[in-house]
């Protein structure tokens, strides 16, 4: 009897040991197994999911391991803008700078080395006694000013240099946009990020070809020298000779010189990880309206860029057919074809032109000298202080856009006309 006590009195602690032992083996496998597998999973996390042989993107883990949680819904993006003028056009800048202003967005505007000096001290003396633009300082003004010569490189040079800026003071904009005191906007800002919320932030708008015609004589092949590169003074570009043959390590392209261009894409172009847009910096150097080849051949030959590309530049234009160096001048007589166009910005008009107040009137719903109005505008009188930043109004300009890059997407998705 006093055997059988002694085996009850042990039996229960060595169960409980017992218990706690296996308890403890499982949960050792249970950890192995799940750093396992964590370590497992981490060495194919930084391995791209779809690979191919011409893909030469790097691929870092930390980008696989870190990623930020998604937002709930889609942000509404940023626009960076350069606005460039020349001699005679401050008066016509500073017009359509108000027009677009809006303080989401970021802003550089440039009045070029033709300009006299007077014309950028007020450009200057406006820009910084604004108070608006004092409180937000989205908006800066190159002071020392390039020589800009539309049909040589250094109109390609002076929008590198405006990227360039708008990408070392800030992060946060989503496509960049280049216009000219001859342009203005056909919609509000509000109607424009309201468009723009839901899109693919890597899309570029930017008119092209690779059918160059009548460019291949007198643009591809001819040699030219731009005096705007060391002189200080604005002279034309002058030919060269021999002429050249057309290249063979790349495909040239043409089309419009105004685009709207993803921060991405910008990025590519400015930092170079690839020398390809230096190699092409360089061949457009001696190009007849490089503008109008430099951004183009470059999207086109980079295989990663080439199906982001919509062939348009979301403007209204009227040219000559075959064109001519300017476009025609705009007035009254176009406002229906402008409008029905559905295009974000038309170009070019004269200072303070007729139909200027009539898009101001019945497009922008803006009096002449205020800022465009969106939800954003508070104080009294309206728009002279900064209200909710995330308020957006969008108008019937909204909808007439959104017509547009519709079709422009559907069709680029087709791979019509892209890159082509």
């Amino acid at each position: 009897m006093g055997s059988l006590n002694l085996e009850r009195k042990w039996l229960f602690p060595l169960v409980i040991s017992s218990l706690i032992c296996i308890f403890l083996l499982v949960t050792f496998f249970n950890m192995g197994l799940v750093s396992s597998l964590y370590t497992i999973n981490s060495l194919f996390a930084i391995f791209p999911g779809r690979m191919t042989m011409d893909n030469t993107s790097a691929v870092f883990a930390e980008s696989k391991i870190a990623q930020p949680s998604s937002p709930a819904g889609p942000t509404i993006p940023r626009f960076a803008y350069l606005i460039s003028g020349s001699k005679g056009d401050l008066e016509k800048l500073w017009r359509i700078l108000k027009a677009l202003y809006h303080p989401l967005n970021h802003y550089v505007v440039h009045l070029d080395l033709e300009s006299p000096a007077e014309e950028r001290l007020e450009l200057a003396s406006r820009v910084g006694n604004e108070s608006l633009f004092a409180e937000v300082k989205n908006v800066f003004m190159i002071s020392k000013a390039n020589m800009v010569t539309y049909r040589g490189p250094t109109m390609v040079a002076n929008t590198l240099h405006a990227c360039a800026i708008l990408l070392k003071r800030s992060k946060e904009w989503d496509w960049f946009i280049n216009l000219s005191a001859s342009d203005y906007p056909l919609v509000t800002q509000d109607d424009l990020l309201f468009t723009f919320t839901n899109l693919d932030r890597n899309l570029n708008f930017i008119e092209h070809t690779s059918q160059l015609g009548w460019k291949e004589d007198k643009r591809a092949m001819p040699l030219i020298v731009d005096p705007g590169l060391y002189l200080m003074t604005k002279s034309d570009i002058f030919n060269v000779n021999p002429s050249r043959a057309l290249p063979t390590a790349f495909k040239l392209f043409t089309g419009s010189a105004w685009m709207v261009l993803s921060r991405e894409f910008v990025e590519y172009f400015i930092w170079g990880w690839d020398n390809l847009p230096r190699t092409l910096l360089m061949y457009y150097s001696n190009f007849v309206s490089s503008p109008e080849g430099y951004f183009h051949t470059v999207i086109c030959n980079v295989p990663e860029f080439a199906t982001t590309a919509v062939n348009h530049d979301l403007h209204y234009i009227s040219w000559d057919n075959p064109p001519k160096q300017h476009p025609h001048t705009l007035s009254l007589n176009d406002t229906g074809r402008m409008i029905a166009s559905n295009a974000a910005f038309a170009r070019k008009f004269k200072q303070d032109d007729p139909v200027l107040d009539l898009i101001d009137r019945d497009l922008l719903h803006r009096k002449k000298g205020d800022f465009t109005p969106g939800g954003w505008c508070a104080g009294h009188p309206k728009c002279s202080t900064v209200g909710n930043l995330m308020k957006i109004k969008p108008g019937e300009g909204a909808q007439r856009l959104h017509r547009l890059i519709t079709r422009l997407i559907l069709a680029a998705r087709s791979g019509v006309n892209q890159c082509k």
